[in-house]
């Protein structure tokens, strides 16, 4: 396809695991795949979620960067609102000088999980959404190099070169990383309703900065594969099923796959879960290697980030080799 590949991963607990199952999962999804070609290996903060064990991102990015050697890890992403600038400067400037050259820092304006949650992480700075611009003005000053005289510093952080992304499911993400002339990634793999309008803005709205000097845009999208179109259809199930929970309120553990999704969903669950999933690549690498190419071909998008939610770990670390070998 000669554009980079990478994965997005929410350390998925499973139905009858944990957590510190689902880290053992990550490490070995990570190390296959640095020796597959995969570019990044990203994690994504939410919290209160049974099906997420993501919540402390930056402590698993360095824990998946002291197990790999060369793969890019970083954040898909960091929830800025959440935390105060400074604190995620020191955070991952002590991640890029633990691993220099490797650390990625995607930023999101969301609380990553629901409105009572948000409540306790935000306290009394429930609004921080509304401060979003100006905390990325504030880290990137923590980041320079020039920031060494004031009377507040980022240390570890200051000076060193930590690639920060915007993240965006909407046009307004879309307006805020062109003029900040910063790469952008959307979240396709659950939003894809305004993937085409807000990308098309981004590229027409990029103002070169002195890192990136043309517009750079990652598309996320939901990537099961298998031997064959009916068996991946069929691991895909667990997916769907997760999507119930998202769209009725009741969140839990990824479950195994079921024969008939017909027994789960009703046909307006059917119909909104397959909405959200439109950027979605189930079956084998024949089919999915044209579909992938030819979305690819159509979005004009640099790089491409699979998120892969599938019960049977085996069969996990099967489909990311299958993602890889129709990439390359």
């Amino acid at each position: 396809m000669n554009i980079p590949f990478s994965i997005l991963d929410l350390a998925t607990v499973t139905e009858g695991g944990s957590p510190a199952e689902s880290f053992r999962r990550s490490v070995n999804n990570a190390i296959l795949a640095e020796s597959l070609g995969y570019t990044r290996y990203w994690f994504a903060e939410h919290h209160n979620m049974a099906s997420v064990a993501s919540s402390a991102t930056s402590l698993l990015i360095g824990k998946i960067a002291g197990e790999t050697k060369s793969i890019r890890v970083g954040s898909g992403g960091i929830m800025l609102p959440n935390h105060s600038p400074l604190i995620v400067a020191e955070q991952f400037g002590t991640l890029e000088s633990l691993y220099p050259g490797r650390i990625d820092l995607g930023l999101g304006r969301a609380p990553g999980s629901d409105a009572a949650t948000s409540l306790a992480i935000r306290g009394a700075n429930i609004n921080a959404s509304g401060n979003f611009a100006e905390d990325i003005l504030q880290l990137q000053k923590y980041f320079s190099a020039s920031n060494n005289t004031s009377s507040v510093r980022a240390i570890p952080g200051e000076g060193l070169d930590i690639p920060i992304w915007i993240l965006g499911s909407s046009t307004d993400s879309a307006f805020l990383a062109a003029s900040f002339g910063l790469p952008y990634a959307f979240a396709s793999h659950f939003a894809p309703a305004h993937f085409t309008e807000a990308t098309s803005l981004y590229r027409k709205h990029f103002k070169p900065s002195e890192k990136f000097k043309t517009p750079y845009v990652m598309a996320c999208i939901n990537v099961v594969m298998a031997a064959t179109d009916e068996e991946a259809n069929f691991i895909s199930t667990s997916l769907k099923q997760l999507f119930m929970g998202i769209i009725t309120g009741k969140r839990k553990p990824l479950p195994p796959p079921v024969s008939d999704m017909g027994t789960v969903w009703n046909d307006y669950e059917k119909e909104v879960i397959s909405g959200m999933l439109k950027y979605s690549f189930i079956g084998s690498p024949a089919k999915i290697k044209k579909e992938v190419s030819d979305f690819i071909s159509t979005t004009q998008v640099n790089e491409v980030i699979a998120t892969s939610h599938i019960f049977d770990h085996t069969k996990a670390l099967e489909s990311l080799k299958l993602f890889a070998g129709i990439m390359q």
